[in-house]
């Protein structure tokens, strides 16, 4: 047993149980990440691998959901913006500011269009499980 100076206490049972806990963590997150995998598969085969999709089963609905995210592709969008003389849309490292890039959009100082070809766009599957009534 050891105490620090404010009285907080550390049991060996505290160790033994955090080290049990984080190893059945691992197992668990190893059985829903294989559990993940197959509901994307199903998904997969049923859909496809960019669509969001749902099923409901014995009470519960399952779900996945498609996440999107977009951004600008840096050596390109740097380049197309110095060639339109918006270098106050360049920060200083040579990165497309984004926030800067989407307010002269709003502004009507650019174009979406000037920037073809510049903005990447990633897609991610998630997976959700919920009761359907409160349990």
């Amino acid at each position: 047993m050891l105490k620090n100076n404010q009285d907080t206490l550390i049991t060996g049972e505290m160790l033994i149980n955090y080290y049990e806990l984080n190893k059945k963590k691992k197992e668990i997150e190893a059985e829903m990440n294989h559990l993940k995998e197959i509901f994307h598969d199903y998904f997969n085969r049923q859909i496809s691998s960019l669509d969001k999709a749902e099923i409901t089963l014995n009470g519960y609905k399952l779900q996945r959901q498609i996440r999107k995210t977009e951004k600008f592709n840096e050596e390109e969008t740097v380049k197309r913006l110095e060639e339109l003389k918006m270098n106050d849309l360049i920060q200083t490292v040579k990165k497309p500011d984004a926030q800067k890039i989407k307010s002269a959009i709003h502004l009507g100082f650019l174009q979406e269009k000037d920037l073809d070809g510049c903005i990447v766009t990633t897609t991610t599957p998630a997976i959700s499980v919920k009761p359907l009534t409160p349990r």
